[in-house]
């Protein structure tokens, strides 16, 4: 009688050890197959359907990604002109963009038409920016990220002009931006210019650069361009990374302009 129950407790036990570390691993790994397959789908039509938009200027002006190209265009135009740094951090976000499509010259390209039509253009930043809002859906943090973007491109040269905090404004709003989260985050900018504003001497500027003063100055250009290119940020990676990320990017890119200005007038 007492072997006829160690054999039922055993038998129950392998049944039970069955169940939990056989049958259940098998219906994990079914499920983790599952789901594996159907992101792997996902992403297959998500590329399709994002490839798409490089057949058409047109059908590309009135995605997500368009719209937020013409949002680039009215800030970086908004105090009367596209610097020089505001202009090579447009063309790498160009490139950055341009990378995630198959016929990327072309999609490059009508980048470059949105932007410079958006450019010339100061009386529909509104309607821009209200149309983009309906395409971000709920995201709060699209929307943050968004905002927080185009606000490290207005102060990633010298700083914020009043004409930029306008455009600005007027597009945290149509983002459903409430002005008192606008306004931290523009106290985050501010505080970190004024942390980067201490005078560098010749020596640590070219120290910054990794460049000898003797250096001629297209060497040193070269070199800048370089490392902007190296630290920028990139609005799409930026969408997988936390906040910081883009204040990050924008001391280091002003950091790197500081040195370079010094540069540039020692040289004169």
């Amino acid at each position: 009688m007492i072997k006829l129950k160690k054999w039922i407790v055993l038998a129950i036990t392998l049944v039970l050890f069955y169940y939990i570390f056989i049958v259940n691993i098998f219906v994990t790994l079914s499920v983790i197959v599952s789901l594996y397959v159907a992101f792997r789908f996902y992403k297959v039509y998500a590329r399709n359907k994002l490839n798409k938009l490089s057949g058409s200027k047109s059908l590309f002006r009135e995605s997500e990604l368009g719209h937020f190209i013409a949002l680039v265009a009215k800030v970086a135009k908004a105090d009367g002109r596209v610097s020089e740094l505001e202009a090579q951090l447009i063309g790498m976000m160009f490139d950055d963009i341009s990378k995630i499509f198959i016929e990327k010259e072309k999609t490059r390209s009508i980048l470059k038409e949105i932007f410079n039509e958006e450019k010339e253009r100061d009386d529909d930043t509104n309607e821009v920016a209200q149309s983009f809002s309906k395409l971000l859906g709920r995201s709060r943090l699209k929307r943050r990220q968004y905002i927080e973007f185009l606000i490290q491109l207005a102060f990633v040269d010298n700083g914020l002009t009043s004409d930029e905090d306008k455009v600005l404004r007027d597009i945290a709003t149509a983002l459903n931006i409430a002005p008192s989260e606008y306004d931290t985050i523009i106290h985050k900018f501010e505080n970190m210019v004024k942390s980067q504003t201490q005078t560098m001497s010749l020596e640590e500027a070219c120290k910054m650069l990794g460049v000898n003063a003797s250096d001629d100055m297209n060497s040193i250009k070269k070199t800048y361009r370089k490392l902007v290119r190296e630290y920028h940020p990139d609005i799409l990676e930026s969408q997988d990374k936390d906040e910081a990320y883009i204040e990050e990017a924008t001391a280091k890119m002003q950091e790197l302009n500081q040195a370079y200005q010094i540069i540039k007038e020692a040289k004169k």
